[in-house]
C-alpha cells in the first residue's frame, strides 16, 4: 500500500507518538477494577458494559451502527450488548455511567497527582491541537468531540485522548477498508502482525484477547485465516504441527502501509503545533500512573 499525504513528516511523527503515548490513557475506561463494579452494576456482561459505554455518545442508532463503528467486532455480539446495555438506559445515563467509571478509575490511578496544574496544561493543550480536527468521515471521533467538555482536568485529558483515539480510529478503519480487509481478516492479520512484530505482547494484543473480546467463533476466525492464506497475505508456519500462519512479506507490506496511512490520515490536527513532542512528553507520567496500576492487558502493577 502506498501512502501519500500533503502533511509533512513532523506531523505524521507526531501523530504516530500521540498514538503511542495517550492510547493507555483511553483504555481506564474499558479496564480495572472500576469497571469491573461498573459492570456488575449493570448485571450485562463485559462487552454490554464496553459497548453502551463507548457507543453512548453514538445516540439514539441501531446496533447495526454500531458494530460499523467498531468495525472489528462480531456484528450480531455488538447488537445484542447494545440492547442490552440500552434496557431502560438512554445514550445520555449510559454517558454519565462511562464518566462515573472513568472518574473513579483515574483517581485511583493518579492520586494526588488529580490536582497538578501540569495536568491540566496538558489537558488544555491537547484540546486546543483536536480544535483544528476536521470530523469529515469521522464519525465515532466526531460524536466523542460533540459532547462537552469536562471541568475537571483529569476527565479533561481523558476526553482529549478519547475524541483522538477515536478520531483516529475512524480513519484507521477507512484504510483497512481501502485495503480490501473486513473487520475478521483485519483482526486475524494483526495478530500474525504482532506475533511477527513484538512476539513478547502477542497474548495481550493479538487471537488470544481479540478473539474471545471480540466474540467471534474459531470456524469463523479460520476461515478468515484461510482467505488471507489464499491472498497470499499469510504462510503456513515452518514449525507446522498445527502453528498459526505467519506473515507473508505481502502481509507485511500491506499491514505496516495501513499503519503508515493511518499516521498520515491523522497528521492533519498536528500541523503547525509547536511542540508536539513536549506537549505528549508533558503527558506521560499522567499516562505512566494509569500503567503502573497493572488494569490495563499486558502490564502488571509496579512494585
Amino acid at each position: 500500500m502506498t501512502t501519500t499525504s500533503p502533511h509533512d513528516e513532523s506531523a505524521r511523527t507526531a501523530a504516530a507518538l500521540a498514538h503511542r503515548t495517550l492510547e493507555p490513557y483511553h483504555l481506564v475506561s474499558y479496564f480495572g477494577p472500576h469497571v469491573d463494579g461498573v459492570r456488575d452494576e449493570l448485571g450485562i456482561g463485559w462487552l454490554g458494559s464496553y459497548t453502551g459505554m463507548r457507543a453512548g455518545p453514538l445516540g439514539e442508532v441501531p446496533g447495526a451502527v454500531v458494530a460499523a463503528a467498531f468495525f472489528g467486532f462480531r456484528p450480531a455480539a455488538v447488537e445484542k450488548a447494545w440492547g442490552l446495555a440500552r434496557q431502560g438506559r438512554s445514550p445520555g445515563d449510559l454517558d454519565a455511567l462511562r464518566t462515573r467509571c472513568v472518574d473513579a478509575g483515574l483517581r485511583e490511578a493518579l492520586g494526588d497527582a488529580v490536582s497538578s496544574p501540569e495536568l491540566a496544561r496538558v489537558a488544555d493543550g491537547l484540546r486546543s491541537v483536536l480544535a483544528g480536527a476536521d470530523h469529515g468521515g469521522r464519525v465515532l471521533g466526531a460524536a466523542y468531540a460533540a459532547l462537552p467538555w469536562p471541568d475537571e482536568p483529569h476527565l479533561a485529558l481523558w476526553h482529549a485522548a478519547t475524541v483522538w483515539r477515536e478520531w483516529r480510529g475512524d480513519g484507521h478503519n477507512a484504510a483497512l477498508v481501502a485495503a480490501g480487509l473486513r473487520p475478521l481478516e483485519a483482526l486475524v492479520l494483526y495478530d500474525a502482525w504482532v506475533r511477527a512484530t513484538s512476539p513478547a505482547g502477542a497474548g495481550a494484543r493479538g487471537r488470544p484477547f481479540l478473539q474471545p473480546s471480540r466474540k467471534w467463533t474459531d470456524e469463523e476466525w479460520d476461515a478468515a485465516t484461510a482467505a488471507l492464506t489464499d491472498a497470499g497475505l499469510l504462510a503456513a508456519s515452518p514449525a507446522g504441527d498445527g502453528a498459526a500462519p505467519t506473515i507473508s512479506a505481502e502481509g507485511r507490506q500491506l499491514r505496516d502501509g495501513i499503519e503508515s496511512t493511518t499516521d498520515a490520515a491523522s497528521a492533519a490536527v498536528w500541523v503547525g503545533v509547536e511542540d508536539a513532542a513536549g506537549l505528549l512528553t508533558a503527558a506521560r507520567p499522567f499516562v505512566k500512573a494509569v500503567i503502573d496500576t497493572g488494569w490495563l492487558p499486558g502490564t502488571r502493577p509496579k512494585g
